[in-house]
C-alpha cells in the first residue's frame, strides 16, 4: 500500500465524495409525481390493454382470418371460427392470455380490418391469472367502453405514419 492510498484511506475521501453527491441531490428540484392525480405523458407508440372493435352499425369487425393468432410470438391468442348462414366467418371464441402477451403489437399490425387494437389504457390489473385471461366478450366490452379513445388514438397514429 502506497503512502497516497494510506492518506486517502484515513482522510475518508470516498466518504466525502459520496456525501457531496447526496448533498447535491438533496437541494436539487424534485421530479417525483403524485401518481393518481398527476400522470406522465404516454408515448403515441404505447401499447396497453387489448380491445376488439365494432363497426358503427354494431357488428364486430373480426372476420376470423386468424392472422393475429398466427403472428403472435408468445402464442397468447386463441381463435375459433364459425361460418354464418351468409357464408361469412366470425369468431366463436377469441381469447388473449395477458400473462403470456408481450405487447409487441404484431396482432394489431396483422389485422386486415383493424379489429384487434392495443389501447392506451394502462390502468388495469388482475389479482390472479384468471383475471388476466380476456375472452371475446371482455375484449368487445373493452372496445365498446374505450372506442372514443381508441378512435382518437388511431387518428393520431395516422398523423405519425
Amino acid at each position: 500500500m502506497s503512502a497516497r492510498d494510506l492518506i486517502q484511506t484515513f482522510s475518508l475521501s470516498e466518504l466525502r465524495q459520496g456525501l457531496a453527491v447526496t448533498l447535491r441531490y438533496l437541494f436539487a428540484p424534485k421530479i417525483t409525481i403524485q401518481y393518481p392525480e398527476e400522470k406522465t405523458p404516454l408515448s403515441p407508440r404505447f401499447r396497453g390493454l387489448h380491445a376488439l372493435r365494432r363497426y358503427p352499425n354494431g357488428e364486430e369487425r373480426c372476420i376470423a382470418c386468424k392472422l393475429c393468432e398466427a403472428v403472435c410470438p408468445a402464442l397468447a391468442i386463441t381463435i375459433e371460427s364459425v361460418e354464418r348462414e351468409d357464408g361469412s366467418r366470425r369468431t366463436a371464441r377469441y381469447d388473449i392470455d395477458l400473462m403470456k402477451c408481450i405487447f409487441c403489437g404484431f396482432c394489431e399490425e396483422a389485422c386486415p380490418v383493424d379489429a384487434i387494437v392495443e389501447s392506451h389504457i394502462l390502468e388495469y390489473h388482475g389479482e390472479s391469472r384468471a383475471d388476466l385471461y380476456y375472452t371475446k366478450q371482455m375484449l368487445l366490452a373493452n372496445g365498446d367502453r374505450y372506442e372514443a379513445e381508441i378512435a382518437s388514438a388511431r387518428e393520431q397514429d395516422a398523423k405519425y405514419r
